[in-house]
């Protein structure tokens, strides 16, 4: 069949790279199992993805070992909707800033889900029955004229298509006068809390109507606001602990124990500024935009916009670990605060044992640090990559010296092409990297520590 010369062209590199600001996602995050992996967009909405167990005949064919498979969608569903504030005049977006799963005690899971104002506790179930043969009920669920009935029957559970049913348990609102930032559950199974820029809140799973204040930093004038809450997290083994981050650069541990509201910190950890490499930019660029407690509770990862630090617990002077993730960026401070990029908020993860961190950076770029050598590599999420058995290529960003072939150079990043949300596998070397609208699943067939050089 010949071609119609004057059918139109239709230029698919547009519309593969055409992004709705709807379908940008904006947080990751895997269930204590790893077998689930939740999503978050800013159109408000969740895409579950379920972990699919391989064959053993297709796993020895590729010459592999393990239970291992690839992550399909499991469900999707609109968490939040668009709502207008009317006492402030305020839209308040639908966007998910941020999911966590709860410890799975039965056969349904629960996960929690939050926009700038409201959290939603969400129960995610499946369904291969349905009840048949009811006394009052036709089979199109109306009620039946008692008088026609002459005799009764047992209901019984007839097998149907697998059905994953996702219905909203508990909404817990009006507890934030500002955005939410940061949700975080506690190690009680029964608590949680949720941070804004100037309050964290404890809940009760069970208790929506009321949430109880833990830390309050609002000044009495505002005039005299000096910080910012960026991030807040419950330790991952003791109940009464949890830390939480400012813009200023600094970490407070509180513990619940000593007092019921936490202004008073038990442990501060900041890093002394040297006075001669202070700048228009150092406070901005100190600001933390993520922390993470390590799987152990030992340690504290942070992340501010050049460096990632890991911090020890028994040690507040400083850090005990300073990674350089995009130190070429340094002296293009200026332009990226004209563009506003100084201001992204990159996150930090942890793998299963610890002893290695992950985290984004520009032009698709994401770092992972051995905290043994204390040496790092640059990988990037491409589409290319993204093909089945595809291996992860390295690559060296450009600022001087010898240059390789492959080499990025600094002026020709692409800081539209940002990776700001990730999330490690619980227990496996497996890592979701999100990319604006496309999410990336990483599997290191052998291990991690072996190929950062």
């Amino acid at each position: 069949m010949g071609e119609d010369t004057e059918s139109p062209k239709i230029n698919h590199t547009f519309l593969r790279d055409y992004v709705t600001e709807a379908d940008v996602i904006s947080t990751v995050e895997f269930n204590h199992t790893g077998d689930l992996l939740a999503t978050g967009d800013k159109g408000g909405r969740v895409v579950i993805f379920q972990r699919e167990t391989e064959s053993k005949g297709e796993l020895e064919e590729v010459g592999e070992t393990g239970d291992s498979g690839e992550y399909n969608v499991y469900s999707t569903f609109q968490s939040h909707e668009p709502d207008f504030d009317y006492l402030k005049s305020l839209e308040i977006e639908e966007k998910i800033n941020k999911i966590r799963w709860l410890p799975q005690q039965n056969a349904a899971h629960f996960l929690l889900s939050t926009n700038d104002k409201t959290i939603k506790l969400w129960k995610v179930s499946e369904r291969d029955k349905r009840p048949e043969g009811y006394n009052l009920k036709d089979e199109g669920g109306r009620l039946k004229d008692t008088s026609t009935i002459t005799s009764l029957q047992v209901p019984v559970l007839k097998p149907t298509d697998l059905m994953v049913e996702v219905r909203p348990r508990r909404v817990f609102s009006n507890g934030h006068t500002y955005h939410v930032n940061s949700i975080s559950v506690n190690s009680d199974g029964e608590t949680y809390l949720s941070a804004d820029d100037l309050r964290i809140n404890m809940w009760h799973l069970g208790i929506t109507d009321r949430s109880f204040n833990i830390v309050d930093i609002k000044p009495a004038n505002m005039e005299d606001l000096t910080e910012v809450i960026t991030a807040a997290e419950f330790h991952p083994h003791h109940c009464h602990l949890f830390v939480y981050s400012s813009s200023k650069g600094t970490l407070r541990l509180c513990d619940m124990r000593a007092s019921a509201l936490c202004d008073r910190h038990t442990k501060l950890f900041d890093e002394p500024e040297d006075p001669g490499s202070r700048s228009f930019f150092s406070e901005i660029i100190s600001s933390v935009s993520d922390v993470k407690f390590s799987h152990s509770g030992r340690y504290l990862l942070t992340r501010d916009y050049l460096t990632a630090k890991v911090w020890d617990l028994n040690m507040d002077k400083g850090p005990v670990e300073t990674y350089q993730v995009h130190e070429y960026l340094r002296s293009k401070l200026c332009s990226l605060y004209e563009n506003d990029c100084i201001f992204d908020k990159f996150e930090c993860v942890w793998n299963s044992s610890d002893s290695v961190i992950m985290t984004g950076a520009y032009n698709s770029f994401f770092r992972m640090f051995d905290r043994e050598t204390g040496r790092g590599v640059t990988l990037e999420a491409w589409r290319e990559s993204s093909k089945p058995r595809a291996v992860l290529r390295t690559r060296r960003v450009y600022n001087g010296g010898k240059r390789r072939r492959g080499d990025v150079g600094v002026d020709s990043l692409d800081f539209t092409k940002k990776i700001l949300h990730m999330a490690w596998h619980p227990s496996e070397n497996i890592i979701a990297i999100a990319a604006t609208n496309n999410l990336y699943i990483f599997q290191d067939r052998i291990n991690p520590e072996t190929q950062l050089q």
